[in-house]
């Protein structure tokens, strides 16, 4: 599979673990570097990968969850038909990408979730109603992150990291700074998927 000459599916050495599924964010495509970090980490811990790739100018008025739900419901179903329903799947969002927190709760689902927009009590909720392992990850400076939530989120199961100087794109003006915040989350990204 590709999108615009891109791969979109990437299979890991070895056995599967399952399928890691990657919804974007509204101008945060796969390739940029908290997915390719992902991407990269969930082969190198035996997944497979499938980013879904959008444009989410064409929206247009559909209700932002809805459109999410809609894409990552026709790429699991995808993945279910692929492997004849027995393969396992996880979920990995990015800001508008984590808009898929409800179905993943529907389903159990574990899932990583990339700044979460969890100043909306909606995408709160549907994280904390999900039985599945879960990842948070965001920034102190990000204006969608909430960090009494994220507290409260940990207290309920959640992994979370934190880091006090990040922005929505977990980065800072600082390229080194940048460099060494992307480190942090390569690392509790890798801890995450070997503790599953």
């Amino acid at each position: 599979m590709t999108f615009g000459g891109l791969p979109t599916r990437w299979e890991p050495d070895g056995t599967s673990r399952g399928t890691a599924i990657v919804a974007p964010g509204r101008a945060y495509p796969p390739s940029m570097p908290l997915l390719e970090l992902a991407r990269r980490a969930l082969l190198q811990h035996g997944f497979a990968v499938q980013q879904i790739w959008w444009d989410s100018t064409t929206r247009g008025d559909e209700d932002p969850g809805t459109w999410v739900r809609r894409h990552v419901a026709d790429a699991y179903a995808d993945e279910q038909r692929r492997a004849g329903g027995a393969d396992r799947v996880l979920l990995v969002g990015k800001s508008l990408g984590t808009r898929a927190a409800a179905y993943a709760a529907e389903r159990g689902l574990d899932a990583i979730w990339f700044t979460p927009l969890l100043t909306e009590p909606e995408e709160a909720d549907a994280i904390a109603a999900n039985a599945g392992r879960q990842l948070l990850v965001g920034g102190l400076r990000d204006q969608l992150w909430d960090a009494d939530v994220a507290r409260r989120l940990a207290e309920g199961g959640c992994d979370v990291c934190e880091v006090a100087d990040a922005d929505h794109a977990m980065a800072t003006p600082d390229a080194v700074r940048t460099a060494e915040i992307q480190l942090e989350v390569a690392r509790a990204v890798g801890a995450f998927l070997a503790a599953l």
